[in-house]
């Protein structure tokens, strides 16, 4: 089974934020990594690229904005899409 070179660049990104942060869940560590590949900071998008419940990504933003680690930029009152940035890696 061969990887493209965009899965290999996530988890090269998705290692060195685990690495940086050992603390993180492996969730909130694949939406920084996913920034640091140059993924857009949307949340329905993530959820539907890694096929991860909406809901759940929406928690583990809030838990990224708390750490400050990222920054919402946008947020759809209707269907909760939330829009982010990283503030650090």
């Amino acid at each position: 089974m061969s990887t493209s070179p965009e899965e290999a660049a996530f988890v090269a990104a998705l290692d060195r934020v685990s690495a940086a942060h050992p603390t993180l869940p492996p969730l909130e560590a694949g939406l920084l990594a996913s920034l640091e590949v140059g993924l857009p900071g949307d949340s329905r998008a993530f959820a539907r690229t890694f096929g991860v419940e909406h809901a759940l990504v929406l928690r583990a933003l809030a838990g990224l904005e708390e750490g400050g680690h990222i920054a919402v930029t946008a947020r759809d009152a209707r269907t909760q899409r939330t829009r982010f940035t990283v503030v650090s890696v």
